[in-house]
């Protein structure tokens, strides 16, 4: 696979068939199809009906959720956030993708920008990248010193005691793929006119970054995963797979008024892992 990867050149409209043949299971992905298209609606309909009778929950208890979703470039972080909120009402519903912080905002308390979006009674906030852009992003393309993220990892999991402490909900999603599935999904943006905006000079240098990556990501799992706020890991090869374990396992740790299992269905352990189980698993 390596001189397939030496193949690879982003620009070229032709991807290398070893790539694309490799990439559904890269990174120890456990199924060798994707899931069927059908299977997928049916399941997705039943998880939405259950969201919808959570958020009448949380609008009636006063109820607050956060979602921290990070995971690999193109691992589907915006897809599976989509399609969670899709059926939602959009003002008790809010996704939170911010820009790099203004001159002002890296002069303030790093965490600072961030609580202004946390909800209010009755509101879920979804993180499309988050706080831990300290211990990703900014600590592998140097946009941080190594003494900063030091010290954020020391200081996330106080911050997050505190948001469960008063009393709102802590989800956090890893969305990991393999290296070859990476490839033809930035391959697909850069050559998909509608797409190839999500491609800029960050994207292109995560390409020669992986192993960096790697390191970065088993970091953060160690240090921040804690009982009160611990990491869920999607293998998220599959796109339909990761969007139902996503709503799923949110659902699940959710008790609600007409809850029902049933129509939510099992959490596949083949692809969604706690951080100990992903860390001493085969991968990369």
């Amino acid at each position: 696979m390596a001189d397939a990867l030496a193949a690879f050149d982003l620009d070229n409209p032709r991807l290398p068939k070893a790539v694309k043949k490799a990439a559904l299971s890269s990174g120890g992905f456990p199924y060798s199809e994707t899931l069927d298209k059908d299977v997928y609606e049916d399941a997705l309909l039943a998880v939405h009906k259950q969201l919808v009778l959570l958020q009448s929950h949380l609008s009636a208890t006063g109820g607050r959720i956060v979602i921290v979703v990070e995971g690999r470039d193109a691992a589907g972080k915006g897809g599976a956030i989509q399609r969670y909120t899709q059926e939602l009402s959009p003002r008790l519903n809010v996704v939170v993708a911010l820009p790099k912080p203004n001159d002002r905002e890296v002069t303030q308390w790093y965490f600072q920008r961030y609580v202004d979006w946390l909800p209010a009674a009755g509101e879920t906030v979804l993180f499309d990248r988050s706080w831990y852009n300290r211990a990703g992003v900014e600590a592998v393309m140097g946009y941080c010193k190594p003494e900063q993220t030091e010290r954020f990892l020391i200081d996330v999991p106080q911050f997050e005691k505190l948001l469960v402490d008063d009393g709102i909900k802590v989800f956090k999603f890893f969305l990991d793929i393999g290296r070859e599935m990476q490839l033809v999904r930035f391959h697909d943006r850069r050559h998909d006119p509608l797409k190839a905006w999500k491609v800029g000079p960050v994207d292109r240098a995560a390409l020669g970054k992986w192993d960096a990556y790697s390191a970065a990501r088993d970091a953060m799992l160690k240090a921040t995963d804690t009982a009160h706020a611990p990491w869920r890991v999607l293998l998220a090869n599959d796109k339909r797979r990761t969007r139902l374990e996503f709503i799923r396992s949110v659902l699940t740790a959710c008790d609600f008024e007409g809850k029902q299992m049933g129509a939510i269905g099992a959490i596949d352990p083949k692809i969604t892992l706690s951080a100990p189980d992903f860390l001493h698993s085969p991968r990369d």
